[in-house]
Formats: C-alpha cells, structure tokens, sequence
C-alpha cells in the first residue's frame, strides 16, 4: 500500500502531528505522553524563538487516508555556524513497526535538507540541548523521565535498514540513594566546608529560586560549550525556559554552590513524574495536575536534570559539596534512587563521580547519522 507524505501546513495538520503518538503508543504501558500545553506552545513560532535561527519542516505519513507517521526536519542554523558544520537534525519521529513507511518520512527529510546545502543528518533531536535527543537503545524495562524519548526498540532497526548508524551514545546512571552518607563522601564535603571558601546555598520555596535561575542558565552556557550539539542561549532563551521549568521544580532539589557572590556550581533534580503524567494523558486540566503532584510525592525516583561547575573550579570539590547535599536531601525525601539523566559517553570525568557513589549504567540513548 503507498504512502504519501504531506508537509503539515495547517492548525488541523500540527493537531495531527501532535496527537499522533497516543495512537501508536496505545498499547504501550510505560510510555508517557507528553505535557500537551507545552507540546503546543514549542511548536507555535512564536513562542519557540528557536524558530527564528532554524529552518524546519513538519511532515505526516498517510496510507489508505490515515495518519501512520511524523517526522520533523530541522536546520539549526546557529548551531551550525558555531560548530562550523552543514548538519540537519530529524526529530520527532513516529510510526508504526513499518519500514516503508519510515523510509518515506526519513527521505523526505533527507531530501529537504540536501536541497538546503546540508551534507549530513542527524538525530533524534530538537532545536537545542534542552530539548529530548537520542532514541533508547537500552533500558526499555525501566520508568522513562521527562526529559526524554521513550520508544518502541523497533524504531532502532527501522534506522539501520535506512543506512543510519551510530553518532553518539549517552548513558544513564541508576544510583541508589544510601541509608547512610558513605563515610568518604562525609569526610570529603567536611574538609572542603571547613574552609570556608565556598557556600553552598539550599531552598525552600519556589520563589526563592527566582532570582538565580537567569544565573544558573547562563553558566550553564559556559559549562556546556563543548557538549555534543550545544549551542549558547540568549538571554530571550533563557527567560522563556526559566518561565518554562520553574512552576515545576521543587525547591529541595535545586543545589547552587557560590564564591565570591558568583555562582560556580549548579544541580537541579525533580521527582519522577513520569506516572502522574502518564494518568493524567499529558492534559493538565481538569485533573492532571492533581494526578501529577500526587505523583511527586509518591515516587521513589529522583532525576536529575541539569547541573554544571565552573570550569575554573573543577576538581575542587564542588561536585561533593552538590552530591552531598542531594543524597541528604533525597534520603530525607524517602527517594530509593536517582536517574542521572544523559552523560555523554566518552565524558569521563562525570561517569567517574557517578561510579565513584556506586552508579551503575541502567539505560542508553543513540543519536543516530547518515551522510547525505
């Protein structure tokens, strides 16, 4: 049967593209759709400034007159002059286990990109880090994240048989949060406290959050620099993901180590959200924010979102005085085990601190090339 692929054009056709995954993700248990309010505000342009700096396209898939697919085909524009590349991203992707109909939606992009002078393909990913990349290779047993795809295995093979192969993988750590501080830890963050050198500064309420997240985001900027596919925010970026993620942090969780009046280190964790999202069906109202807040005070998973030192202060304990304060935070919480969210796999130095309080790698994530 044929399978024709139209560019969505239209509010009805973005609704499509949208609402498509609850189809294909029926009669799968784990997945968790995403928060629909937002879904909507990351694609209306004028809402999403990543829209200004790339070039983009959203296609559906139809046989027989419905709907069986999505792909979306991004040009990063900035992204691209930073790191000095030609790439186009592809993003978004869903089908059903169908290889046709993958190979249409894929050779769209493709062929829209190379229209577009780009000589090579990535993905999955969106317009930014901040954004979900890279497709579970491994783990599929496991409570997805927020912050992250959570796909049916098939869509891996359906990729291969496409000539895709392996650009990057990130992994992620399960770390189970002790009864007890580990003795080394304690004495660690003892040492570098009694210095005095340092400050390490705790919350309590939402709105004392406030005035540092601006902060926060800019050194996240500068830690983030040579990260796979990073490109800086502006200041507009900043203020709209601020505005974006904090209604929902929780304050015991967002860790902030300072010298001099300076913020030189970062950690923001949440609770697992996954379940109360998931009861909820991604809609907030009438009652998905009571499912979703009921589901923060009952999981026993933390994950980690976001952290980042200085790069001047590295080494110097930073990173102790971070995770103390977490694991003492966490244990007070009654949480079992911390998701460390995306580590790239060759980044050495942060899979140690992980190994080091005994982390093991419970889930994979591939991003995923193919030369044009």
């Amino acid at each position: 049967m044929p399978v024709e692929i139209r560019k969505v054009t239209s509010r009805k056709g973005l609704k499509d593209f949208l609402f498509l995954p609850e189809k294909i993700h029926q009669n799968h248990s784990d997945w968790v759709p995403p928060i629909y309010s937002q879904e909507w505000d990351y694609f209306n342009p004028s809402k999403n400034r990543a829209f200004l700096y790339s070039d983009y396209v959203l296609a559906l898939a139809y046989m027989n007159g419905k709907t069986v697919g999505r792909i979306m085909g991004i040009i990063n524009n900035r992204c691209n002059e930073y790191k000095h590349e030609k790439n186009a991203r592809f993003g978004y992707l869903e089908c059903w286990d169908n290889q046709t109909i993958a190979h249409e939606l894929l050779k769209y992009v493709e062929n829209w990109a190379k229209a577009r002078g780009m000589i090579r393909i990535v993905g999955p990913m969106g317009f930014n880090n901040q954004d979900p990349a890279g497709f579970l290779i491994q783990g599929f047993e496991y409570e997805p994240t927020i912050s992250t795809y959570f796909n049916y295995e098939y869509i891996n093979r359906l990729l291969v048989n496409e000539n895709y192969s392996k650009e990057v993988d990130y992994v992620v750590y399960k770390i189970d949060i002790p009864a007890e501080m580990p003795e080394f830890y304690s004495k660690i963050y003892k040492r570098i406290i009694s210095r005095g050198d340092y400050k390490i500064i705790e919350f309590t309420e939402r709105k004392q959050i406030k005035s540092f997240i601006i902060p926060i985001l800019e050194l996240m900027n500068e830690c983030f620099t040579d990260l796979y596919g990073f490109q800086p925010l502006d200041n507009v970026e900043m203020n709209n993901l601020a505005k974006r993620f904090l209604p929902i942090l929780d304050p015991r969780f967002v860790k902030i180590v300072m010298k001099d009046n300076q913020i030189i280190g970062f950690n923001i964790a949440m609770p697992n959200l996954s379940d109360g999202i998931r009861r909820a069906k991604g809609r907030l109202f009438p009652f998905g924010l009571f499912f979703i807040l009921r589901a923060s005070k009952r999981t026993k998973q933390l994950d980690s979102l976001i952290g980042g030192i200085k790069k001047e202060y590295r080494g110097r304990g930073i990173d102790v005085m971070i995770g103390y304060t977490t694991i003492f935070s966490a244990q007070k919480a009654g949480f079992k085990f911390a998701d460390s969210h995306h580590e790239l796999e060759d980044n050495m130095k942060v899979r140690a601190e992980m190994e080091r309080l005994g982390g093991k790698v419970y889930k994979r994530f591939r991003i995923y090339k193919k030369d044009l």
